[in-house]
């Protein structure tokens, strides 16, 4: 068995925002040469999120709404945030939307549904944030 691992970084200006990242991933297999395996696409950071959906923007908006209406962005209302953050709302975002996706790799490509992308989701942005690839199989 083989693997190889890569990391993305990615300094989202907005506090809130989703980045498609299929295509980088997508490349990140080819480079692999792995043709029949699994890839894991990992957030390494605790105000972040990857998870897989449709690249439809009403979607996104409709996502961005629901999440602010779960766990608005009011330092005041969080104990996380006593110790001097203001992100605890970014931390209940991370958790709804999920830290990672595992995607297998079918014939040397990302075996994905028909309207299915990849995206890192950002719950405090404005800094930068890696982004883990670790792709195994043979």
């Amino acid at each position: 068995m083989k693997s190889h691992t890569e990391y993305l970084t990615f300094k989202v200006p907005a506090r809130m925002d989703f980045v498609h990242i299929t295509p980088e991933i997508e490349s990140i297999v080819r480079k692999s040469g792995i043709s029949e395996g699994l890839c894991l696409v990992n957030a390494m950071h605790i105000t972040a999120s990857v998870f897989i959906n449709d690249d439809e923007p009403g979607l996104h908006q409709d996502y961005k709404d629901w999440l602010e209406g779960l766990a608005p962005h009011d330092p005041s209302r969080y104990r996380h945030n006593r110790t001097g953050e203001d992100n605890g709302d970014a931390h209940h975002k991370r958790q709804i939307m999920g830290r990672e996706v595992v995607v297998a790799i079918t014939e040397g490509a990302l075996d994905l549904g028909p309207w299915e992308r990849i995206f890192y989701g950002e719950f405090d942005g404005r800094r930068p944030k890696r982004v883990l690839v670790k792709i195994i199989g043979e």
